[in-house]
């Protein structure tokens, strides 16, 4: 693996896993028998997860475990105490063995939380499991609960196939619960033509997040070039890498529609101070505090952003497809690195959705339009094909104007085949290879009459991908929309058919989810006709039941997924609003436990 940069770009540290080794409290022959497995169990899940987890920006994920085993409300105390000064975002409780309930148990309402039962048949963990889930769910204190199949020997400090899954899974839902804490949403403009997420709802991200959200006014981007309030170093490298990198594309605007050489090149440079000042308006720059502005230095500590655009500022100015391209990237001119969240038409619900995925995969997110569904039967009658293999019942077209993250090419490759991935992973050949596999075309004047430049590129096949989106709902709340599915490849004179039809310079993605034969998912159509609104976010891999993990952590229910009902995990309290309708006992618990923060 090659070296790569691992700052922190956000204000505070990154929150780390606790581990709580839990004991029978009893001495003189019980406790001290129990001492040695209880430890071993702890240190064999914070090896687990420090190396296979790593944090966004690269660095391994760390994990805390208390300085003794935990036998009573003291040593609890204790751990706590050790957890807070040590920056802890969620917790584990492990035991082998039978422990005293509410006495030993993570008693901190923020912190996401699971509790590991042991099973063996020595000692009771799974006594110790089930009353401190029920202390937990009494309390109104929602815990993960993991427990083997199998029996295991008492000696046996190896962590079962179904075990190191939960685990794993519980510990990147929590950390992405965790990481969101604290940090901001910069809202750059307001509302974009009536698009109901680019109303951001402060409420929704205070209480289900526990973040703030921050507003700039886009007049900022023009008082920021205009007094050069940026890094005049940077810039020059940065204009000479876009020259040298980013081709050019055929401008399809009608000759009295279409922008002059003259014009066009002066909007590259005004996109490119456009991404260097968004992001440095999210993050911060120490650099601009050298040149003399220090409060501009500082940021907005953003973990996700977005910016209107349309139409205030792109009637006039170039639009902002550039600028959210790149940044959505996992590198620009300085390289590669973590990509940032960044949504068009400062749709925050979408923002949200792509930082579930980020966070839950390093990766980079798509934002694309939910657009059009072609049915086989239509594509058979416009370009004489006939659809089979994964896309024989039909496909979703996602294209939105230029603004998705050229890491959606499928340039990268792992075992040959298509991939998006952490930034770490990737290779500077494969960033030339997504440079090359897209071209920036000029913007539709009709449309961004300031001008500006779209990304256009076809997403390669066969990448499994899942779609998600947050909606807000009077009297309802946050729901969350979940579709696992794939990418598909169309012959080439399809997709040139099909794409001249709607705009050919911006990036498409042929989408198909898995359907079930029932419900939003009986069919492909179905899954376009129950999308809650005009946009999704979509991520690497089938992440599904991740999501439905953080979306209980938040408390927000789930309203429409189709992850198979054995990878369903949630905590334990759950099941007490109901085992036969899952759906609806979701809705329940979320609505029964209330906002995390709120």
């Amino acid at each position: 693996m090659a070296a790569f940069e691992t700052t922190n770009r956000w204000i505070g540290s990154l929150p780390k896993i606790g581990i709580r080794p839990a004991i029978d409290g009893r001495r003189n022959g019980v406790r001290e028998s129990l001492e040695e497995q209880t430890m071993t169990m702890a240190k064999s899940v914070a090896n687990l997860l420090s190396e296979n987890l790593r944090y966004p920006n690269g660095q391994q994920v760390e994990c805390v475990i208390a300085d003794t085993t935990i036998g009573g409300v003291a040593e609890a105390a204790l751990c706590a105490e050790k957890f807070a000064r040590e920056g802890v975002g969620l917790s584990i409780t492990v035991t082998p063995c039978w422990c005293y309930g509410s006495e030993t148990m993570d008693m901190d309402p923020l912190i996401p939380k699971a509790v590991w039962g042991f099973n063996g048949t020595e000692r009771p963990g799974a006594v110790y499991l089930a009353a401190v889930l029920a202390a937990h769910n009494q309390k109104g204190l929602p815990a993960f609960s993991i427990y083997g199949r199998d029996v295991q020997d008492a000696g046996d400090a190896s962590i079962p196939e179904d075990v190191r899954e939960k685990l794993l899974r519980f510990a990147r839902a929590g950390l992405a619960a965790a990481l969101m804490r604290g940090k901001s949403y910069l809202a750059l403009g307001g509302v974009s033509m009536g698009i109901a997420g680019s109303i951001v709802d402060h409420d929704l991200f205070e209480s289900y997040f526990g973040m703030r959200v921050e507003v700039a006014d886009m007049s900022e981007f023009i008082r920021r070039i205009e007094e050069n309030i940026f890094d005049p170093e940077e810039y020059a490298r940065a204009i000479a890498w876009v020259k040298a990198k980013c081709r050019e594309g055929k401008d399809y605007n009608p000759p009295e529609k279409q922008r002059t050489r003259a014009q066009k090149d002066k909007d590259w440079e005004f996109v490119v101070k456009m991404t260097m000042i968004a992001r440095d308006m999210m993050v911060g720059n120490p650099r601009l505090a050298e040149l003399g502005f220090g409060e501009e230095a500082l940021g907005h500590n953003a973990i996700a952003g977005g910016f209107q655009g349309q139409r205030q500022w792109t009637d006039h100015f170039p639009d902002g497809d550039f600028m959210e391209a790149m940044l959505n990237s996992s590198f620009d001119w300085n390289g590669i690195r973590q990509p940032y969240i960044f949504a068009t038409e400062n749709d925050s619900l979408n923002a949200a959705s792509m930082l579930f995925g980020h966070l839950l995969t390093n990766s980079a997110s798509i934002f694309a339009d939910v657009r059009t569904y072609w049915s086989p039967e239509a594509v058979k009658r416009v370009t004489g094909h006939q659809l089979s293999g994964l896309a024989e019942g039909g496909f979703i077209h996602l294209i939105n104007s230029g603004a998705a993250t050229l890491d959606a090419t499928g340039a990268f490759k792992r075992d040959g085949q298509p991939v998006m991935k952490p930034f770490w992973e990737i290779t500077p050949a494969e960033v030339e290879d997504a440079l090359a596999a897209t071209s920036f075309y000029p913007a539709p004047t009709g449309y961004m009459r300031g001008g500006g430049f779209s990304s256009g590129f076809l997403t390669r096949g066969s990448m499994p991908m899942t779609m998600l989106r947050l909606n807000l709902v009077k009297g309802l709340g946050p729901v969350l929309q979940v579709a696992e599915g794939w990418t598909v490849d169309l012959p080439e004179h399809v997709y040139h058919t099909l794409n001249e039809r709607t705009d050919p310079a911006w990036p498409t993605h042929w989408f198909v989810p898995r359907v079930t034969g029932a419900g939003a998912f009986r069919d492909v159509y179905s899954v376009m006709a129950h999308w809650g609104a005009n946009h999704g976010a979509i991520s690497y891999g089938h992440i599904g039941s991740d999501l439905l993990a953080l979306a209980a952590i938040l408390r927000i229910p789930v309203c429409m997924h189709n992850v198979p009902a054995e990878k369903i995990f949630r905590p334990s309290a759950w099941n007490a609003f109901g085992t036969a309708d899952l759906e609806g006992a979701d809705y329940r618990a979320c609505a029964s436990f209330g906002p995390l923060y709120g």
